[in-house]
């Protein structure tokens, strides 16, 4: 078998139980010879991550306010676990530099020490080398990720190791000074180090036993996805769903290394596979649901539309002019409608009306506030006949009136816009019409 790379979110190590959970899963496997932690999070429901409590420090520390009371909490917390899982640890010195640094240091090494000491507890534990991850991650001097340098750095360094731990969120810049990404840090950084040492698997493991097929906030106990492969998790992703963001697994896409989300509470369920194609679709099947609220909707209407050169272009031209991009954009031989997120039309709606008449002298601009779009997504949905339909009917017996349609060239989905009160519905009636 291959190296496999685990990376644990912040509520798979919030405390000693939790981090005896993550020593028996790393344990059961002698393939997983690379954890890159996160920090501690919520213990429950009102408590307070440990970046959070970071990064209140260093807010305190630049308004001139004593932030001691803060940090003790942090030092508390992680003194509980050592004593915990009886370590034999010091974590004082490490603590004390970050007491003393977080008042002259910027915001992203205050963030990036819940990671650092975190490494640090996880690597004891596991009886693991630990990797500073300013070692072998890369940004450049303004502050931009160096793709080609980490993955040189990663290499080099994790090539002499048989196993490692590589705290998350974090590198360094040329001059040494710590660079955090900006969204899904751990998860970041779990895919680099998945593709720098050539694993075969990189499994992130959290607290729910894979993706769901739709959001349990309007489906009760909806499926988990089996599998789904990178071009279907970016369409979820991009239409709210609440899975791995796609800069996230940008390295081990790139690498073609499958990702496994796992559930450290559950460590028998399979979870779901994301992988880069795969060959057998099942007739019939989709594989999630996916919607936003908050849409607005400007059609147009002109005779002769499709005869006239550059309607289109100065049509973008307005949105362009006053600062807004847009989502969709279906069009008809006389019609197209340009379909946008409402924050992007904050306070801009009626200059852009103003602008689009002026520029494309429409015969009629009508604009449907209040809508809603849901994405039916799966890669067998092009290759089946009668998927549309079956989606079509389901809202139709729902009594849903359908405002929009629009597939993309891909034919990986197929999105409709409905009024933004029938959303829910609309989620129901699609799955019960594919799944349940």
């Amino acid at each position: 078998m291959g190296i496999k790379v685990c990376k644990f979110g912040g509520t798979s190590l919030a405390d000693a139980d939790q981090i005896r959970k993550v020593k028996d899963i790393v344990a059961s496997d002698p393939d997983r010879r690379f954890v890159v932690p996160s920090a501690p999070g919520k213990r429950f429901d009102k408590d307070q991550k440990i970046t959070d409590l970071l990064y209140l420090c260093h807010e305190h520390a630049r308004q001139g306010i004593t932030y001691e009371d803060v940090f003790n909490l942090i030092v508390d917390r992680y003194q509980q676990i050592a004593n915990d899982l009886d370590l034999d640890l010091d974590l004082t010195p490490p603590l004390e530099e970050v007491r003393q640094k977080i008042a002259e240091e910027g915001s992203d090494y205050a963030a990036s020490r819940g990671e650092a000491i975190n490494g640090l507890i996880i690597a004891k534990i596991l009886g693991y080398t630990y990797v500073d991850s300013a070692e072998i991650v890369k940004f450049d001097a303004n502050g931009r990720f160096d793709s080609e340098g980490t993955q040189a750095a990663v290499n080099e360094r994790l090539s002499t190791l048989e196993n490692a731990v590589v705290p998350g969120f974090y590198g360094s810049q040329p001059d040494g000074r710590i660079k955090t990404f900006s969204r899904g840090g751990s998860d970041i950084t779990g895919a680099i180090v998945a593709r720098g040492v050539e694993a075969e698997v990189y499994e992130n493991w959290t607290d729910v036993s894979g993706l769901l097929m739709c959001d349990p906030r309007i489906v009760e106990n909806p499926n988990e996805i089996e599998s789904v492969t990178y071009a279907e998790l970016r369409e979820l992703a991009y239409m709210g769903a609440s899975v791995l963001h796609d800069e996230a697994i940008f390295p081990v896409r790139q690498a073609g290394i499958p990702v496994n989300i796992r559930n450290t509470n559950e460590p028998g369920a399979k979870g779901t596979m994301i992988v880069a194609e795969e060959a057998e679709i099942k007739s019939g099947a989709i594989t999630g649901i996916a919607g936003r609220k908050d849409f607005t909707v400007i059609a147009i209407a002109k005779a002769l539309m499709n005869q006239e050169l550059g309607f289109g272009r100065r049509l973008l031209s307005a949105l362009e002019t006053n600062g807004v991009s847009f989502e969709h954009l279906p069009s008809g031989i006389d019609t197209m409608s340009v379909v946008i997120a409402d924050n992007q039309l904050d306070g801009k709606l009626d200059n852009l009306l103003a602008d689009i008449r002026a520029e494309c002298k429409p015969d009629n601009v009508v604009v449907y506030p209040n809508m809603s779009l849901i994405a039916t997504v799966g890669r067998g949905m092009s290759r089946h006949p009668g998927m549309a339909s079956r989606l079509f009917a389901a809202l139709a017996d729902a009594d849903i009136n359908i405002r929009m349609i629009d597939q993309g060239s891909g034919e990986l989905n197929i999105i409709v816009g409905v009024e933004a009160d029938d959303f829910e519905n609309a989620v129901h009636a699609i799955y019960k019409a594919f799944v349940a």
